[in-house]
């Protein structure tokens, strides 16, 4: 069965998304903003959610229309036959968001989706009640603009959640957000790459993952293998597939951090993630770090100095990045960060910069190219 699909990601990383799947197999594809829409079955949902780095979540589009009143909200979910999918046991769990729409109360236009959709049952199994004992189906109202859209979670579980990382540091970049950061740098594995500000590593497993082929979601369930439509087997072979695709390579990545707790987290994440003989990971304080090689790629995320006092540490700290690239022609440096004035800091003006959201927080990601590839 065909179905529309639809790869949410955060704000602008649509185009890294968008590269991902052309590059998966997938044409005709739909871009818009927080998303990537296309078509598929099964199997396809399957290769998405194992394989896809910088997507949050994989999602079934069950019907888009336009709604500007409660009555036109919920004929329009009505007629959608979600029996055809939801089985007469299933759990219809309701959620919604909704932005510039003159339907804004959240809670009644889940209440109203979850009355439709319990008559659209009605209407195929015949029957009043449903006791929704059985497999989680979380459907999702999104308004936008009066244009509401009906999905269907295939992941579960957010797909930034590899799996590897039980512990981090205390603003933990998101995993989809570190590859996003790893994908735009053009990082292979044939450079040395280091993390200046490591901490809990994620960048760098991202990384390794990225050189060595590994699929990034091949360790985890997803909630659609529980739903009793779908078949089991899609899933084992496309982790299969994913596993025999992973390559063994040497690489030469280093993390560095002053705090010896959150190396260790790092280590144990890296462990999980089966990365570990790939990341060298070492206590050093920033300001007395010298490089061993005279090709190499940084990309980190310093700290954003939101305490006291911490803002002209931060500010020295990027100065030295900066007197490091500066030193050394060959260095590629790629730094996500919310500090205002980061290039006057830096001493340089970025060859590309790009605004990420991190979190909620507004940050830029500033690239900059060795000599050879300043046109990059």
């Amino acid at each position: 069965m065909e179905y529309n699909i639809i790869a949410t990601c955060a704000f602008g990383l649509e185009s890294i998304l968008s590269k991902e799947l052309k590059n998966l197999g997938y044409e005709d594809l739909m871009v818009e903003n927080g998303k990537v829409e296309f078509r598929g079955d099964e199997m396809d949902i399957a290769i998405c959610n194992v394989h896809l780095r910088t997507a949050e979540r994989v999602l079934l589009k069950m019907a888009e229309f336009p709604a500007t009143t409660f009555e036109e909200l919920f004929q329009g979910t009505k007629v959608i036959n979600f029996a055809e999918l939801i089985p007469v046991s299933g759990k219809m769990h309701v959620v919604g968001k909704s932005v510039r729409s003159k339907l804004f109360s959240v809670p009644d236009c889940q209440s109203i989706v979850k009355k439709a959709v319990v008559e659209s049952m009605k209407r195929t199994y015949h029957r009043e009640t449903f006791a929704e004992s059985g497999a989680v189906y979380k459907i999702e109202i999104g308004l936008l603009k009066d244009v509401a859209t009906i999905t269907i979670d295939t992941s579960g579980e957010g797909l930034h959640r590899r799996g590897y990382r039980e512990h981090s540091g205390a603003a933990p970049l998101k995993e989809t957000l570190a590859a996003a950061l790893v994908l735009l740098s053009g990082y292979d594995g044939s450079r040395p790459l280091v993390d200046p500000f490591c901490g809990s590593g994620t960048i760098l497993i991202e990384a390794a993952m990225i050189a060595r082929n590994m699929a990034p979601n091949a360790d985890r369930k997803f909630v659609c293998e529980t739903w009793p439509t779908f078949d089991k087997e899609v899933f084992d072979q496309v982790r299969e597939g994913a596993k025999a695709q992973a390559k063994k390579m040497k690489l030469k990545i280093t993390g560095f951090d002053i705090d010896s707790y959150v190396l260790s987290t790092a280590k144990m994440n890296a462990k999980k993630a089966g990365v570990f003989e790939n990341i060298y990971f070492l206590k050093e304080d920033f300001k007395f770090l010298k490089y061993t090689d005279e090709k190499v790629t940084i990309i980190t995320n310093p700290p954003y100095g939101e305490r006291i006092g911490d803002a002209d540490n931060i500010r020295r700290l990027m100065e030295k990045l900066g007197k490091d690239k500066a030193e050394h022609e060959d260095f590629e440096v790629f730094v996500l960060t919310a500090m205002e004035d980061f290039e006057k800091a830096f001493g340089a003006k970025a060859h590309k910069n790009r605004k990420l959201y991190n979190g909620r927080i507004q940050t830029y990601y500033y690239q900059y190219f060795a000599n050879q590839r300043k046109e990059g």
